[in-house]
């Protein structure tokens, strides 16, 4: 960082929204702390271990009225503040005092040499803005959407009701909550990096299906016991006609496993658990 900057002082601007009623004399202080807190924070040579930070910067603290309530006053000091930017290079402009500064018609090269600067030395080398901000925010929709079908009524109810037996429609009713907070995800995060943005929904996605997981093996143990109870049934039936008891296994076997996978195939939720099938089926009969 500090390669980029040197030997030039750069101003560093900070304008504060929307102020309230508390003087920026009390906000001022407390700003500048935590900007010093991040300047001890950055790493640095051995002979700036102990530079302080007004060897490279110049910090200044400005604030504006709320535009929704002081419409105009907020528009004045906007004035003031552009002229600050128009007249950077005269004295109280905001480069005024540097030794260095870089017109217009350079801007171009300057900003692709300190780009070459950040690009090959590693500790300079920041991810993106717009891949940091798609992360945070990515991750907070995320997060909402999945407290969001924790405590969703549909979700609750079905959950509960699938406790003490088989739910008509259950992979129907939870695809469709699903669905939702899924919609709600992509509709919200639409506009953000495209790559963070899928990321974070396959993560969102493993969340809430080991989430409903539980539940959904609750159904299938209720498909195992309905079809262990059919077979008992059917194959009793048999043998009290006189049917061979080598003979009537794999018949009762083979019809209540066809029931079985129907009753699987019509609950299906997501295809990355279809592999648990196999492992029930096996100790249906065990």
């Amino acid at each position: 960082m500090l390669r980029l900057f040197s030997p030039r002082k750069t101003t560093l601007l900070f304008v504060i929204r929307d102020k309230t009623k508390t003087p920026l004399e009390y906000l001022e202080p407390v700003l500048r702390v935590d900007i010093q807190k991040i300047w001890d924070s950055v790493r640095k040579p051995p002979a700036h271990i102990d530079t302080p930070l007004s060897d490279f910067f110049n910090v200044e603290i400005t604030a504006l009225p709320s535009y929704e309530e002081k419409e105009e006053q907020f528009k004045e000091q906007v004035v003031q503040l552009r002229q600050q930017f128009f007249n950077s290079i005269s004295p109280g402009g905001l480069d005024g005092d540097r030794r260095v500064v870089v017109p217009a018609s350079g801007f171009s090269f300057s900003a692709q040499q300190i780009w070459k600067i950040i690009k090959e030395n590693k500790d300079l080398d920041l991810p993106a803005h717009k891949v940091m901000v798609a992360n945070v925010r990515c991750e907070e929709i995320a997060d909402e959407k999945f407290c969001g079908l924790t405590s969703d009524e549909a979700w609750i109810e079905l959950e509960e009701a699938v406790q003490s037996g088989p739910v008509p429609d259950f992979g129907r009713k939870l695809s469709s909550i699903l669905d939702t907070y899924f919609s709600k995800y992509d509709m919200e995060a639409i506009y953000f990096d495209e790559r963070v943005r899928n990321a974070k929904r396959q993560q969102l996605e493993s969340k809430v299906f080991d989430f409903v997981y539980p539940a959904y093996t609750k159904l299938l143990g209720h498909l195992r016991s309905k079809a262990l109870e059919d077979f008992k049934s059917r194959l009793e039936e048999m043998l009290n006609k006189g049917e061979e008891f080598a003979a009537s296994v794999p018949t009762c076997t083979n019809s209540c496993l066809v029931e079985f996978d129907r009753g699987c195939e019509g609950n299906s939720i997501f295809v990355s658990y279809e592999t648990s099938f196999p492992m029930l089926i096996i100790f249906i009969f065990c």
